[in-house]
């Protein structure tokens, strides 16, 4: 068994030393999903010749820009909407996902001032039947599918366990504090999404409901308050075989990494969630310039320990920072030749992501 596996990696490293270094850079472009700033594309347009160029996994568009609320940047109609995604399938060399947060509530990119019908909130869903939640969630998944929608950051899946957690509980993304009613809600929602050939993404793993600190601000020390049933849900989808995506948290818990915050750490994305509970989806990142992890790791700490965690697909909104795509690329592909970035990571997530477009 040990000569077998010694010579799988030696195969590998063979295999590594042969493709090309542009191969290479597309099979790193291959693992992010990127925001960029336009409402109306063309051939011509950045984000077609990054996406090309590089084979970029796809991208997550937004509503408004997080640091000037007034100004739009990718939605301003359902005509306009389903033009650019259109486009951006249409003028890209490969198929892409088109990603968005639409968890309904106040977690909504497609709001009814740009013309796109209004869904409650996980709370609000909760509170009614499962048969008229599985009404709710078809429109909405419908509504994705019609928009050219690939891809929604949703269900959350994290417990309201923390009355005073504001950027989970207290805008009603949640629920519940009950697993089974988690469980019970979000797999409506993921068959929902399914059968509209959306892809679902759970998140914040290993939970963000017991939070009392926002990731977007700052470090998020959850060790204290988090506990082993914020896990249960993972468990439930999991072994219910309906999960394609996992989105990490950027919270720090010493009891199950005692160095790293969950996006960056070994033990919790590859140990527990791969090894322990048996996932073999995809894992995203949340957006690797949110402050809890850009105040406190460099851009090259970020890319090297995330990939080498077991992070698939590295998210970067362009709503906190602007990343530019030439400089992320060639940053980890240089990690990738001098070693730091394992090469068998980087082949084991193009296997998972391309499972995604099957």
């Amino acid at each position: 068994m040990k000569s077998l596996l010694v010579l799988i990696l030696l195969n590998l490293s063979l295999f590594a030393t042969q493709i090309s270094d542009t191969q290479l850079k597309k099979m790193i472009g291959n693992m992010i999903v990127i925001g960029f700033p336009d409402t109306n594309i063309n051939e011509k347009s950045k984000i077609i010749q990054e996406i090309n160029k590089y084979n970029l996994a796809g991208v997550i568009l937004f509503d408004i820009f997080y640091n000037d609320r007034e100004q739009n940047k990718n939605i301003l109609s359902p005509k306009q909407l389903q033009k650019l995604t259109s486009s951006l399938q249409s003028l890209s060399k490969h198929p892409i996902l088109i990603s968005i947060d639409q968890e309904g509530g106040k977690v909504a990119r497609l709001k009814p001032k740009f013309g796109f019908a209004e869904f409650p909130s996980a709370k609000k869903i909760s509170q009614n039947s499962l048969k008229d939640a599985q009404k709710t969630y078809k429109k909405m998944s419908l509504m994705l599918q019609k928009n050219g929608i690939n891809c929604n950051f949703s269900p959350v899946v994290d417990l309201e366990v923390n009355p005073k957690n504001k950027v989970i509980v207290g805008l009603e993304r949640s629920f519940s504090d009950d697993a089974k009613i988690v469980e019970n809600y979000a797999k409506i929602l993921i068959d929902e999404q399914k059968k509209a050939g959306v892809i679902s993404v759970l998140k914040h793993f290993p939970g963000h409901g017991s939070s009392l600190g926002d990731s977007h601000q700052g470090f998020v020390d959850i060790t204290d308050t988090w506990s082993k049933e914020e896990l249960e849900p993972y468990k439930t989808l999991i072994n219910s075989k309906s999960v394609d995506m996992i989105m990490t948290a950027h919270v720090f818990n010493s009891h199950l990494d005692a160095q790293y915050p969950a996006t960056l750490s070994y033990e919790i994305n590859t140990k527990l969630l791969r090894e322990e509970m048996g996932y073999k989806g995809v894992i995203i990142s949340d957006d690797l310039q949110m402050k809890a992890i850009s105040k406190h790791y460099t851009l090259k700490e970020t890319v090297t320990l995330s990939i080498n965690a077991g992070v698939d697909i590295l998210l970067f909104g362009n709503q906190l920072g602007n990343q530019d795509i030439d400089e992320l690329i060639e940053m980890i592909f240089m990690q990738v030749k001098n070693g730091s970035i394992s090469y068998q990571k980087i082949l084991a997530s193009n296997q998972s992501i391309k499972k995604l477009h099957e």
